[in-house]
């Protein structure tokens, strides 16, 4: 399927940005944190010669260090061939020389800042008491909130009967493991941070657990969340500037699909940093381990010729990946977002009009909701986010619902069918997100039909409002 309003096969995307070392949240006010290496490459070695062998005499020869493969299974090491590498230290070499050298192509590793938009406190903040989601505990101010009927989210589950399926891959700052609401659906992840097994956000604070919540707080430039003073005071340092992050997203996805699974890829640091590499070997690591989304709330002004390669291969498995277009209020082209097959997602009010913050132009796809979205928090509790990171996840949210109806539905068949959007200015790609008639277009393109009757139980939207146990 051809994009809609394409650039030269360009595509812009959300308020993150990921070339070589990204930058999560809003790091574009935080410094980089001095542990951070500048100075890092990622390698190709040339097809046909042995990786690690050709790898290591490389940088034996001319005084750089291997980190270490980024596309085989963590902690594989040399026993698994490989050709693509991270090194540090690689001096600036000819054409020539790293012909040589047996390496085939060079890029930058980079360090990628972002910005963000002010949040406010949303009502939705407030109504706290817990409510029963498809076997899970959640809030009802989270369930009731704007954004959810714009999207129609109750009408897809109760009407359509279909609540998700598959595993979304959340490439970010990890997920809280403990969460409640999120717990039941979490699958096994990677922390690529620490290299080790999980992707639990929780690991980036000293803090296990927080005092009741006494109030609303402002966490960072585009979050508020339902915290204590005790936790507030923990974040209030440059390096948990995007703390909680990946545990919003995810809150997103669980929203929309709540019976799919959710695999936490942690890729940044809590300060918002991540390097290219790590996001490549978390693209590599949902193919691995069978993922059928991926959830990219990130992007970059620089396309990284091994993302786009991986992602490629990602596709080509069945993978279906969605990013965010960015947060600069411009056309600008970003990636992974302007790559042809990921879709780039913009932000909207819940006026259905483009958020002032949200690029715009030939990378987006579809566009949703982005403005004081009520989500899951770290600690057990929620916040409020606002920027195209926080309309992503609708979108891969979305995807898991069409797995859930078809598990052969790959990029091409899920980006036909949330096409069926509501028609908004020409900017905005197909418009805002509309899962009902998406599945109803899901329904069209696969076999079967869609239920001849509500159910008498369509009014309870899948939810017990009473208080869950």
């Amino acid at each position: 399927m051809t994009r809609r309003g394409r650039d030269g096969g360009q595509v812009m995307r959300t308020r993150w940005l990921v070339c070589a070392a990204l930058a999560l949240f809003f790091a574009a006010s935080a410094p980089l944190a001095a542990a951070y290496d500048l100075n890092r490459s990622i390698v190709r070695v040339r097809s046909g010669l042995v990786g690690w062998n050709t790898i290591n005499t490389a940088c034996a020869l001319v005084g750089c260090q291997v980190l270490g493969a980024l596309d085989t299974p963590p902690l594989s090491g040399p026993a698994v061939p490989s050709s693509l590498f991270v090194v540090s230290g690689l001096p600036p070499l000819s054409p020539l020389s790293l012909s040589l050298l047996g390496i085939s192509a060079v890029e930058p590793d980079l360090l990628v800042p972002v910005k963000q938009a002010a949040p406010t406190a949303p009502d939705g903040l407030f109504r706290r008491t817990p409510m029963s989601y498809y076997g899970t505990a959640a809030w009802e101010g989270y369930l009731s909130q704007p954004a959810s009927g714009i999207v129609r989210i109750p009408d897809t589950h109760c009407a359509l009967q279909t609540t998700g399926d598959g595993i979304v891959a959340v490439i970010d700052s990890g997920i809280d493991s403990g969460h409640p609401t999120l717990q039941p659906l979490l699958t096994d992840g990677w922390d690529f941070t620490r290299d080790v097994a999980g992707g639990d956000e929780m690991a980036d604070v000293g803090q296990a657990s927080a005092a009741p919540p006494d109030g609303v707080y402002q966490v960072n430039q585009a979050s508020v969340a339902v915290l204590d003073q005790a936790s507030v005071a923990v974040l209030d340092d440059p390096d948990h500037a995007a703390f909680g992050h990946g545990t919003m997203v995810a809150g997103i996805v669980h929203l929309v699909a709540p019976t799919a699974k959710i695999m936490p890829l942690k890729a940044f640091h809590a300060d918002g940093q991540g390097y290219t590499s790590d996001i490549i070997r978390a693209i590599y690591y949902a193919m691995w381990k069978e993922a059928k989304v991926l959830n990219m709330s990130f992007s970059s002004p620089t396309s990284s010729p091994e993302m786009a390669r991986a992602l490629d291969y990602a596709t080509s498995r069945g993978l279906i990946p969605v990013a965010s277009v960015g947060n600069g209020g411009s056309a600008s082209l970003v990636y992974p977002a302007a790559l042809d097959n990921v879709m780039g997602v913009a932000s909207t009010s819940n006026d259905d009009v483009r958020s002032t913050f949200s690029n715009y132009g030939a990378t987006v796809w579809v566009a949703a909701p982005g403005e004081g979205v009520i989500t899951t928090y770290p600690w057990s509790s929620y916040a409020a986010g606002w920027g195209t990171s926080f309309s992503t996840p609708f979108v891969s949210g979305a995807a898991a619902l069409l797995v859930g109806m078809e598990a052969s539905a790959d990029y091409s068949h899920v980006s036909r069918v949330v096409s069926f959007a509501n028609p908004l200015t020409s900017d905005l790609g197909y418009g805002r997100l509309d899962l009902y008639q998406a599945i109803l277009a899901g329904y069209a393109l696969w076999p079967g039909a869609p239920p001849s009757s509500v159910p008498e139980t369509c009014s309870s939207l899948g939810v017990d409002w009473s208080a869950a146990p």
